[in-house]
């Protein structure tokens, strides 16, 4: 019995079918996703844009010069020419607080940014290497979290004289050892997972592990603790402004205008309530956002709602 088969003109033969392509997500795309459907963090986000682009266009935006003196209107009232009122010394509340804004933002995340320089690197050695290397770097920070924290922005400050970037300094200090923390246990326990010990087997080196397969996967917690940092960075300046150690005059910072606003609460409310609500909002907004991203990065999480659906 002979099987007939079909000529290879024939339309009956077909190829076989081709499987579908799997589309590779990666875990930051995903946590975009998550982070979309997340409206406060979104709202957090807008308004978190809105003061930094107030903050960068300050000059075009601010209707006087934020340290030009006027005797002539001072402790004036808010109206439709000084929209937030005038200070002491006739100066328009309204620039100073746009100005001040710039100034708060820049100390923020200056301060952020110099402590994960030091605290990265830190976590990253300490981690990796443990043994004496470990105990060390550990030890320094457990002597910088043996002082309360503003207690110990207030004594370096004071030793290095007021200033910006004392207070930047200040900050990333104080920070510092919450990088170094959080990196160091991500480390302990992704240098002993199956592709860090076939990249060791392969002959790859410490500084290329630690660069390119180590790094990459923890600036998840980098991200999310940087964003939460932020806030707490501006408001340790302020406070050292409050107190005449941050931004020296005539310079205008929320910290220093509300100082400068205190001996006048009963009179000139305004001098105050504005730069008390704009370091409210910031703070607030640079909150919900990292609290978004928190829950975004988090691998645990499971998206309800699928954008196809």
């Amino acid at each position: 019995m002979r099987l007939s088969t079909p000529a290879l003109g024939s339309s009956k033969l077909r190829a076989p079918a081709r499987p579908r392509a799997v589309v590779s997500r990666s875990t930051w795309s995903l946590a975009l996703e998550r982070f979309a459907y997340n409206r406060l963090a979104l709202a957090g986000l807008a308004l978190l844009g809105v003061l930094i682009l107030i903050a960068v266009f300050a000059n075009f935006l601010a209707p006087y010069n934020p340290i030009k003196r006027d005797f002539s209107i001072t402790m004036a009232a808010p109206s439709n020419l000084h929209l937030m009122g005038t200070d002491p010394l006739g100066r328009d509340e309204f620039s100073r607080v746009l100005y001040g804004g710039r100034l708060s933002l820049y100390v923020g995340l200056a301060s952020v940014i110099l402590a994960m320089a030091f605290g990265v690197p830190m976590g990253l050695l300490s981690g990796y290497f443990g043994g004496w290397v470990d105990g060390t770097l550990m030890r320094l920070v457990d002597l910088i979290l043996a002082f309360p924290g503003i207690i110990f922005a207030i004594w370096l400050v004071a030793m290095l004289g007021p200033g910006v970037n004392q207070v930047i300094l200040a900050n990333a200090l104080f920070n510092m050892p919450g990088f170094a923390r959080i990196i160091r246990g991500s480390v302990l326990t992704m240098k002993e997972s199956d592709y860090v010990l076939a990249a060791r087997g392969l002959g790859a080196g410490d500084l290329r592990i630690l660069t390119s397969h180590i790094l990459p996967n923890v600036l998840a917690p980098i991200v999310v603790l940087a964003s939460l940092t932020v806030s707490d960075a501006i408001l340790t300046a302020a406070t050292l402004s409050f107190l005449g150690l941050g931004a020296q005059p005539p310079t205008p910072e929320w910290g220093a205008l509300l100082s400068d606003g205190r001996p006048f609460l009963r009179n000139a409310w305004w001098l105050t309530v504005f730069p008390g609500i704009m370091l409210t909002l910031t703070v607030l907004a640079s909150n919900i956002v990292g609290d978004g991203l928190r829950d975004a990065l988090d691998p645990r999480k499971v998206l309800k709602r699928s954008p196809a659906g």
